[in-house]
Formats: C-alpha cells, sequence, structure tokens
C-alpha cells in the first residue's frame, strides 16, 4: 500500500508541474507575442483614449454595452467623437442653406422624430449619404454638423487604421466598426476621402484589401435587416467617379456641395469675419466679387492671411512698437508708485511726438484682404480649375 500511496503522490505532483509548466509558458508566450508586436504600444493608448470617451456616453447608454466590447471594438472607439464635443452646428455654415435643409428633411428628421411616424416602414434615415465636390466646400464641416444637431455619436473612421500586417486583423477592425456602431446608436459612420478606401475594385487590388472592401460592403448591407437600427454612413469625396458601383448604390442620398456663388461668397465672408475687428470701409460685395472661383476654405485663408498682415504692418512699424514699450513701462512704473500715467497698455492711445498712436490690433482694412488676395493668388494653386463635375451614373 505504501508504494501505491508514493506512485499516487508523485502522479499528483506530476500532474501539478506539467500545469504550472503550461500556464507560464501560455503567459509568457502570449507576453512575447504581444512585446514584439510593434502596433501594441499604439492599441494601447487607443483603448485607454476609447474608455475615456466611452466613461463621457456612459450616462446615456447601457452599462452592459460598454462591458461587452472586445478589443477591436476599443480600437475603433478610440475615434469617437461625443455629439457635445462637436462645435460645428448649422451656424458654422454660410452659404448652403439649400443643402442644409434637404438634409435636416432627409436625414435629421427622421433620427430626431421617429416616433411620429413609428407605424411607417418607410420613415427612416438613409443607410449611406454620399457628399462630393470640390475639396474645401464644406463637406466634413456638413457631416459634422449633422452629427452635432441629430445627436449622433460620430465615429471619424481612419482607413489607415483598419489596415494590419497580420492576416485577418483588418477584417476583424472593419466588422468591429459596425457591431460598435449597433451598440452605440444612432451613430454617423463618416469617412474622408472615401475613394481612396472604397473606388473601384479591379483584379489588380491585393487579396486582403479586396476582401476588407467586401467584408465592410456585406456589413454595411447587412445593416438593412436591421429595421430598429439607426446607423449612417456618410463618405465624402471629390474624386465620385473612382467610386465603386456598388457603394454608389448603398449611397442613395447624394449631395454636391460645389464651388460658391458670389452671393454664397458674400454670406461666408461676413460669417468668418462677423467677430473680428474689420474697418467700417470694407466692401464685403466687392470682396465676394474679386474672389471668384475659390472655396469657402480659401475664402478663410485669405482673412486669416489679412489678420496677420495687419499685424505685420505694426511690427513693421519701429516708432510705433517703441511708443508700446514705452507706453508698457511707464504704466507699470505708475502702478507700482500709485501714480496716473497718459499712457496704458490696457488703454487705447499712446502719445508720441504729438501723434496718438492706437495700441492693440487694429483693424482689418480693406487693403489687408486685397493684399492678402494678391499674395494667394500667387503662391496657392486654385481649387477652382479641379473638375467639378457631377457623378456619372450607369
Amino acid at each position: 500500500m505504501s508504494g501505491v500511496n508514493v506512485t499516487r503522490n508523485e502522479v499528483v505532483q506530476f500532474v501539478l508541474r506539467i500545469s504550472l509548466l503550461s500556464i507560464v509558458t501560455y503567459y509568457s508566450a502570449k507576453w512575447l507575442i504581444r512585446n514584439l508586436d510593434p502596433s501594441n504600444k499604439s492599441k494601447k493608448k487607443a483603448i485607454e483614449h476609447a474608455e475615456e470617451i466611452l466613461r463621457k456616453l456612459s450616462p446615456t447608454m447601457k452599462k452592459s454595452a460598454l462591458h461587452n466590447l472586445n478589443e477591436y471594438e476599443m480600437v475603433i472607439a478610440s475615434h469617437l467623437v461625443v455629439p457635445e464635443n462637436i462645435s460645428e452646428s448649422w451656424d458654422s455654415i454660410a452659404g448652403l442653406d439649400d443643402v442644409c435643409q434637404e438634409i435636416k428633411e432627409s436625414l435629421v428628421f427622421p433620427v430626431c422624430h421617429r416616433d411620429m411616424f413609428a407605424g411607417s416602414a418607410l420613415y427612416q434615415p438613409p443607410k449611406g449619404v454620399l457628399l462630393y465636390g470640390p475639396p474645401g466646400c464644406g463637406k466634413t464641416l456638413i457631416a459634422k454638423a449633422t452629427a452635432k444637431e441629430a445627436g449622433m455619436r460620430f465615429i471619424n473612421l481612419d482607413v489607415a487604421m483598419l489596415t494590419d500586417k497580420w492576416y485577418g486583423e483588418s477584417q476583424k477592425l472593419a466588422s468591429a466598426v459596425f457591431t460598435l456602431a449597433v451598440k452605440i446608436q444612432p451613430c454617423i459612420i463618416f469617412i474622408d476621402e472615401i475613394d481612396s478606401f472604397l473606388r473601384a475594385r479591379n483584379s489588380s487590388d491585393h487579396e486582403a484589401t479586396a476582401m476588407m472592401k467586401t467584408q465592410f460592403m456585406m456589413l454595411w448591407d447587412g445593416l438593412n435587416t436591421e429595421s430598429d437600427s439607426t446607423i449612417i454612413v456618410m463618405g465624402a469625396t471629390n474624386r465620385p467617379q473612382d467610386l465603386d458601383k456598388a457603394i454608389l448604390r448603398r449611397m442613395p442620398a447624394q449631395f454636391h456641395i460645389g464651388l460658391p456663388s458670389e452671393d454664397q461668397r458674400l454670406k461666408i465672408l461676413r460669417l468668418i469675419l462677423q467677430n473680428e475687428n474689420v474697418a467700417p470701409e470694407v466692401d464685403y460685395v466687392q470682396l465676394a466679387r474679386m474672389t471668384n472661383g475659390y472655396s469657402g476654405s480659401d475664402l478663410k485663408e485669405i482673412c486669416r492671411h489679412a489678420s496677420v498682415h495687419r499685424v505685420r504692418k505694426v511690427m513693421k512699424n519701429k516708432e510705433l512698437m517703441n511708443a508700446v514699450r514705452a507706453a508698457a513701462n511707464k504704466t507699470h512704473e505708475n502702478k507700482l508708485a500709485g501714480g496716473t500715467t497718459n499712457g496704458s497698455c490696457n488703454g487705447t492711445v499712446v502719445q508720441n511726438g504729438g501723434t496718438a498712436l492706437e495700441l492693440g490690433a487694429p483693424p482689418i482694412t480693406m487693403d489687408d484682404l486685397v493684399e492678402s488676395l494678391r499674395s494667394m493668388k500667387h503662391s496657392k494653386y486654385p481649387t477652382s480649375v479641379l473638375n467639378d463635375a457631377r457623378i456619372d451614373l450607369d
């Protein structure tokens, strides 16, 4: 009997050793694989950022949805934008009243007032929206304003995030985009420059890229089977002719955002300069007439350069700068002495040789804007030369 007991103890010890060795080997291999992955640090940071974002959503989301997110969904969630953090709204857009009104009626209203027509299966937002037109005309701005006004979560999808060197990882990340969107709906999946990701398929495509495109479209189409899901895939591009026909079919709502007309440029200029110190002689109508073919971003750049130009003139005026410094020093000395002064940094006028010099940034003048426009014409490539053709559907 003693021999049998010794054998049993040896077997138990052997099993324990094997079990312990297996556990150590498993976790060692897992640690080794994790640290050999060059993208491990970026994934860890993405997950930490995603947890911070999801905490802000937790008051309005089910707790079970937060705990059920897998590793891939957490990576996608790092690109999630909370509606409250979006600063753009319809008031931030000028000159696109018709497009904004159409988007409100066809997209925002069905999301916000879906209960009004609960018995209708057709009263729902489109599953796909395409914004196309020349660059710098407000496509991304419209997407953000739509998410803000509709109160929808906004996934700013970075296509580079979906690519991974390990086989099958890209497909899992593409699948996580839609599974996460379902859990945090209502949600907008925004893909800027969508033509770089979902361009027309051909035989020269890499196998992994072709599989990712196919799975993305299959998951996108699968949303149609869920009538209760409120998920919208929104894309922006200035090359709609490069998109796959299957993608265009999945984007029934298509809005052309073209270069602004003279009246639209007038509204854009007034919106950009409404909170700036502008001289009374600035002629917005003439400036709008002079900027034919310029996009909204071009107009903003003109105004920005004009604002810098006015400060540059002040800095070049050494006499004015010396007067400002002298006034500032004198004000500081008088404050320490408890006296008064005729010059102040917080004041508006400094006496310099009998000439009144106004302190602070001078107003933007018409000359500043014209000089900025002239400089931009010589130094920048205008977007008006780009092809502004509409989509030619078969």
